[in-house]
């Protein structure tokens, strides 16, 4: 039997699959969406249970697609979403909706701790600024406003982690994941006790952690039959998505940089030691021994997604007359308008914003706006906006020492070639485009390929899977006006925080 690598993702809007072969070629793939709730201002939930659901449903459909006995696979690896908290009792029912890494309803929480405990002491250990965005607030909320739910608790679970106890009965952590807790002592990888005291979150409600690439356990017979897999496949603990995708696109080395597409959007940067700043992020990669020195937004693909959805409905019916995408014609559209969108600038702050500047309050902004202005200056200056909120990152990385040469781009907005290019005239970076759907799923299953044996090295897994399809350098023509335009996107929020904290 040929033996395959089975890669999972829980992303924020769908579960993606894919299945590849030792060289990386993609056997088959799948995906199903799934809802994000939002019951309230400041909240954004899913339901974990959703995710199974949709696991089982794309992993049988993949394996009949692909032509792939379940026995074939010799490595299952899985990826997730970042700062999730989801509740599980003894018997590993999920207790109630998971807040995710868009929620920011523990705000006061964070304010609370960060003026009794110290925000330098908590940075000092966990490398990280204490924001209601990550897992550490999510838990203590549940205190206070579900004790009900709490009570029952057992462990705390991340998105992947709960996948993999699904497929395998072990509740376990992963060490890329570990930087949504502020007791994760960001220097040794390990739980921090007396922080874990202070903060109030109990020792016992955190799995024991893992490398990544980690076999964790194995499909049970429950599991196999759910989703047709085949009991006793191996399972790695697996990681963050973004630390997935960055190996996916082939991110080992210190200064190597993966850019972000997704749903969300930003940049990891690989370092090989510890190298916080209270604006940015800072996490394990998947890789031993490394770090990744994060921003991430809120505003990335998702923007897109947003406008096609309400704006799109022409783009749709047209769509389907031509046999085209209505996500192809907004990228016609926006390339019929000249660089730097006639002077509309966007702010893609659409469920508040992370790293640099970390409001939970900052809102979504159109700027520039009069009656000669199209549908496709709001898809163009949608587009600028992410990529001025990528510059923003970068710059404060840069700030903090970091080196970036070359980006990486993947996930959905990687497959634009005119996004993949503005990115580039907007930061002046190289961007090379590896397979851009696939990246994180690939690093997924990189993961388990080095967990069961089937890569001697990451080196060799990387030199064996990933290729690069196209690149782009920046053009210096639109330098001026984007430089221009990124001022006033910088200054538009210096001047409108106030206003949208009120």
């Amino acid at each position: 039997m040929t033996p395959y690598l089975l890669g999972i993702d829980i992303g924020t809007s769908a579960c993606k699959i894919a299945i590849f072969d030792k060289t990386g070629n993609v056997i088959s793939t799948e995906h199903s969406d799934y809802k994000v709730y939002y019951p309230h201002p400041g909240w954004a939930e899913q339901n974990p249970e959703e995710w199974w659901t949709a696991v089982c449903f794309v992993v049988k459909k993949a394996l009949k697609k692909g032509n792939v006995n379940p026995k074939e696979i010799a490595g299952i690896g899985i990826d997730g979403q970042s700062w999730s908290a989801i509740a599980v009792d003894k018997e590993g029912n999920v207790l109630t909706n998971t807040p995710i890494w868009m929620d920011t309803r523990a705000q006061s929480i964070c304010e609370e701790l960060n003026e009794r405990i110290g925000e330098d002491e908590i940075f000092a250990l966990a490398g990280n600024s204490l924001q209601p965005s990550y897992t550490t607030a999510k838990i203590l909320w549940y205190q206070r406003n579900l004790p009900e739910v709490y009570a029952k608790t057992e462990k705390i679970l991340q998105s992947n982690s709960y996948i993999a106890y699904k497929l395998t009965g072990v509740m376990t952590q992963d060490i890329s994941q570990g930087y949504g807790l502020h007791c994760f002592n960001m220097r040794t990888g390990q739980w921090d006790e007396a922080m874990s005291e202070k903060i109030g979150i109990p020792m016992c409600l955190l799995p024991d952690i893992y490398p990544s690439h980690a076999v964790v356990g194995t499909v049970t017979e429950r599991a196999a039959e759910e989703c047709g897999l085949a009991v006793g496949t191996p399972v790695v603990a697996g990681g963050l998505d973004a630390a997935c995708g960055t190996l996916g696109t082939g991110v080992l080395h210190p200064g190597e940089t993966q850019e972000q597409g997704g749903q969300a959007g930003g940049m990891s940067i690989c370092t090989d030691r510890y190298q916080a700043d209270s604006r940015l992020i800072l996490g394990y990669h998947v890789v031993p021994g490394k770090w990744l020195l994060q921003g991430g937004t809120t505003g990335g693909g998702g923007v897109m997604r947003w406008l096609e959805r309400e704006f799109g409905d022409y783009e749709k019916e047209k769509g389907k007359r031509q046999g085209k995408s209505s996500l192809e014609l907004f990228n016609q559209e926006a390339e019929a308008i000249a660089p730097g969108s006639d002077g509309v600038v966007f702010l893609p702050y659409m469920a508040g914003e992370r790293s640099p500047i970390w409001d939970p309050d900052a809102k979504g902004v159109f700027y520039g706006l009069d009656f000669s202005k199209t549908k496709g200056h709001f898809i163009r200056a949608a587009m600028e906006g992410v990529a001025y909120s990528l510059q923003h990152n970068l710059k404060i990385a840069e700030q903090a020492g970091a080196e970036v040469n070359v980006l990486r781009s993947m996930g959905g907005s990687a497959n634009s070639l005119l996004w993949t290019q503005i990115k580039s005239d907007i930061t002046g970076k190289q961007i090379v485009v590896p397979s851009s759907d696939t990246a994180t799923t690939l690093g997924a299953a990189i993961l388990a390929g080095i967990g069961v044996g089937m890569y001697e090295s990451f080196e060799e897994a990387v030199e064996m899977t990933i290729k690069v399809k196209r690149s782009h350098t920046p053009n210096v023509e639109n330098e001026e006006i984007y430089q221009k335009n990124y001022q006033t996107y910088l200054e538009l929020y210096r001047r409108l925080k106030e206003i949208m904290r009120k």
